[in-house]
């Protein structure tokens, strides 16, 4: 089983963190891309893009694609992805501790990473 992992964000974020992650992991098993929406961007031109990169990584167990923030632009187009017919979960709320839970666990169905992508990012937050 592998799935593709793609973050879908803001200028710059996901690309931070995909080297912030193999910087502490090393190795990475699971394929993972990122695809930055800037503001003013074409949605349509910016779903179709984000498509592209979906299917680039998709090996027949489907994308789990993580977004920033819900409700937002990147969060809007994760949501057009499936109506396409890709085999897709969205996870809102991308921080570095939900990236590490995913790809630390690179066996796991699309179903199972998104579960784990929530309880790692809600995991990662703690007050003092």
């Amino acid at each position: 089983m592998t799935v593709g992992v793609l973050l879908l964000t803001h200028e710059g974020m996901g690309d931070a963190l995909i080297e912030t992650a193999r910087h502490i992991l090393g190795r990475v098993a699971l394929k993972v891309d990122a695809f930055s929406i800037p503001p003013g961007s074409d949605i349509d031109l910016a779903l179709s893009g984000a498509a592209a990169r979906v299917r680039a990584l998709d090996a027949g167990d489907g994308v789990l694609v993580l977004t920033d923030v819900y409700g937002a632009t990147p969060s809007n187009i994760a949501e057009r992805l499936a109506p396409l017919g890709l085999h897709v979960q969205r996870v809102s709320g991308l921080n570095l501790p939900m990236l590490l839970r995913v790809l630390n666990y690179a066996e796991k169905s699309l179903a199972e990473l998104a579960q784990t992508a929530e309880h790692g990012g809600r995991g990662g937050i703690r007050i003092d």
